[in-house]
């Protein structure tokens, strides 16, 4: 025969066990004139069939079926209460909890006023307390079969995520804004969860917002923003894209005039593009195709100097422009800046500049 528990007790040396259930691993034997210690702080829950049958503040309590009337009828009465029952006793800690963790486990992808599409990382804090321990008991052992300290913070960190994300999707505002709307958005967060919270015998005392932060393909997004913002004039900006898009050949000195990446060709090609691009922005007309290499017709920017083609004083000025434009972009190093700039320079003062 199973051991009779005659003495069930849970002593919580942490103070951070938000329910315990005892025996641990399920329903034990009880008879009647066991005995239910609890400690300050806690409640204990007599749980028998997935109903709480009775609760027991803290001092020594004894099972009877004058504090459990449920009991006579379970037991029967003609045993004189010798029957060993199966049951359970459900302790609850009535304490607040203090600083309890909340965050979201995957990006959450939201449309954004500015941007477009955005996918956002949000973390923060809330407290609790336990209300209702019979309700607790019934909604969280009985119905959720949770019965450990962290599942129930897991349980309830999902519940918070949700509301969280419901309304940020419903923000009209930008993603930049959001900072400043951390307290609005905390406080109508906590007011919907409270009646969650509520339901299951629980009160939200507090929840903050420590921050809402984009993720890594997103912060990009916001930077090559920030960057267009920074130029501020769209023709400049089509400029420097075109100058970016020839990519190092036109910081190649070296280059010779088969290759057509030397330094003459690469500028420009570059300020050639540049114009080209600048011109459809204008004219709100998508920008001209270059032709292939073998069709595009010879100009005096393409040739190297060795080759005796002539590049003009604005040719020379545009690569200036565009070498001062990629430096303040980041594209090229102080000392790439430095040596190309000394020698636009010395070319100017070759024709005369």
């Amino acid at each position: 025969m199973a051991r009779i528990i005659d003495v069930v007790q849970f002593l919580d040396e942490t103070g951070q066990t938000i329910v315990h259930r005892e025996p641990e691993t399920g329903p034990g034997d009880f008879r009647l004139g066991s005995q239910v210690i609890v400690r300050e702080s806690q409640t204990a829950v007599f749980f028998r069939d997935g109903k709480a049958l009775d609760v027991f503040g803290p001092g020594r309590h004894t099972i009877t079926t004058a504090n459990i009337p449920i009991l006579a009828g379970l037991i029967g009465l003609a045993t004189r209460g010798q029957s060993p029952f199966p049951a359970e006793v459900v302790f609850v800690n009535m304490r607040q909890f203090l600083d309890q963790k909340w965050g979201t486990p995957e990006p959450i992808t939201l449309r954004d006023a500015d941007l477009g599409m955005v996918r956002l990382r949000a973390f923060g804090t809330y407290a609790f307390q336990v209300s209702e321990p019979s309700l607790f008991v019934n909604g969280i052992v009985g119905q959720k079969g949770i019965f450990t300290t962290g599942e129930v913070q897991d349980y309830l960190r999902g519940i918070i995520i949700q509301r969280m994300a419901d309304l940020l999707g419903e923000q009209s505002r930008s993603l930049l804004d959001l900072p400043a709307l951390y307290n609005e958005i905390s406080a109508a967060t906590k007011a919907q969860l409270s009646g969650d919270f509520a339901a299951l015998g629980l009160m939200l005392s507090a929840l903050y917002i420590s921050a809402i932060t984009p993720t890594e393909e997103t912060a990009k997004a916001i930077d090559e923003r920030a960057a267009m913002g920074a130029i501020g004039d769209m023709n400049a900006y089509l400029k420097f894209k075109a100058a970016r898009a020839m990519g190092d050949a036109a910081a190649n000195p070296s280059g010779d005039a088969s290759s057509g990446v030397g330094l003459g060709a690469g500028f420009g090609m570059g300020a050639s593009l540049a114009g080209m691009l600048g011109q459809a922005f204008q004219s709100g007309q998508a920008a001209p195709q270059p032709q292939p290499s073998s069709q595009q017709p010879q100009q005096p920017s393409a040739a190297a100097p060795a080759t005796g083609g002539a590049i003009t004083r604005d040719q020379i000025q545009q690569a200036i422009d565009n070498l001062d434009l990629r430096f303040s972009m980041g594209e090229i190093s102080e000392e790439n800046y430095n040596r190309l700039m000394q020698k636009w320079q010395d070319r100017l003062k070759q024709m005369g500049g």
